[in-house]
């Protein structure tokens, strides 16, 4: 999945400050407006700004390879989401959408236990849908049972993804966006997409006065039998993060993450190659929130004070 992630535990005291220090000067500018929830936040206009036009950056960028364009929705359907694996390896960051279906009795006896401050989300029955953890899921089920065509399927993609992981970290909010690169096809072309695209990816952040690292890293296992697959995720180097300092250099930020998926999805969802092996993917995200922070963070929060070659190439006037 592509889902720029930390590769260790958040958790370095020395540094607990800074992100609250940094996250109040965003609010103070009303570049983020909190939402009373940790993680949660409006966006103000100039945040939303530098945001379009970045994510137009990322479009441009992939333009030449006339990938489809698809805007996927923050939900998808929970029988497609049992396919995916991702309550097994991350159910603590998993969010599923519940609502109230029962009759005019069950509301009375919701609305006794809401007046009395008792836990009334018990009375609510699960949806048909779950929040999207990762932003290229939703494509999966779309090309399933499909027969890829020779040299397979690109696919640019961008949409809000959600996680469970209440922070004070600014840049580690539970509702964020993702724009993404998703390549369908051969283990081979799977693979070159990758290593394009991460290539590609540090050419788009120093066109903007963003200076990465990469990084070979894991996405976060859930418990004992997630310690196995971390080190079996890097022992096969499937994912990559190009990290920057935010609010610490001792842990940067990953903004962007590139994963070779296998044939995962491809087994998931029937999606055969064009000669009928089971389809390998590849994807890179580019989390829009985090770049925007990383942007603020590095040339002040004031857009209109950027060097001038930054604010050209975001096309910000």
């Amino acid at each position: 999945m592509c889902v720029p992630h930390e590769h260790d535990d958040f958790s370095i005291p020395v540094t607990e400050d800074a992100y609250r220090v940094f996250l109040g000067q965003l609010v103070e500018a009303r570049l983020l407006v909190p939402l009373g929830v940790r993680g949660l936040y409006g966006r103000g206009g100039e945040f939303e700004r530098v945001i379009e036009r970045f994510d137009a950056l990322v479009t441009k960028a992939g333009s030449h390879l006339k990938p489809e364009v698809v805007r996927f929705p923050p939900i998808f359907g929970r029988k497609d989401y049992e396919k995916i694996d991702h309550i097994n390896n991350f159910p603590d960051l998993m969010g599923s959408v519940h609502t109230f279906t029962g009759d005019e009795r069950e509301h009375r006896e919701m609305l006794d236990k809401f007046a009395r401050r008792e836990d009334w989300s018990r009375d609510l029955a699960p949806a048909q849908v779950m929040m999207v953890p990762a932003g290229c899921y939703p494509l999966y089920p779309t090309a399933a049972g499909t027969t890829l065509p020779v040299g397979g399927r690109r696919v640019d993609t961008q949409g809000f993804i959600f996680r469970h992981e209440p922070s004070d970290d600014p840049a580690r909010m539970q509702i964020f966006r993702q724009h993404e690169h998703v390549r369908l096809g051969t283990p081979d072309e799977a693979l070159d997409h990758r290593n394009y695209w991460l290539e590609r990816a540090k050419e788009i952040f120093l066109s903007v006065g963003l200076v990465v690292e990469q990084v070979v890293a894991n996405d976060p296992f859930f418990g004992r039998g997630g310690k196995v697959q971390k080190a079996m995720q890097r022992e096969q180097v499937l994912k990559y993060e190009l990290v920057i300092p935010i609010c610490s250099v001792e842990k940067p930020t990953a903004i962007s993450s590139s994963n070779l998926h296998l044939d995962h999805f491809g087994a998931a969802f029937d999606i055969k190659t064009h000669d009928g092996e089971t389809a390998h993917s590849a994807c890179i995200g580019f989390g829009l929130e985090r770049t925007a922070l990383a942007l603020f963070k590095t040339h002040g929060l004031d857009s209109g004070k950027w060097p001038a070659d930054v604010r050209d190439v975001l096309t910000l006037g």
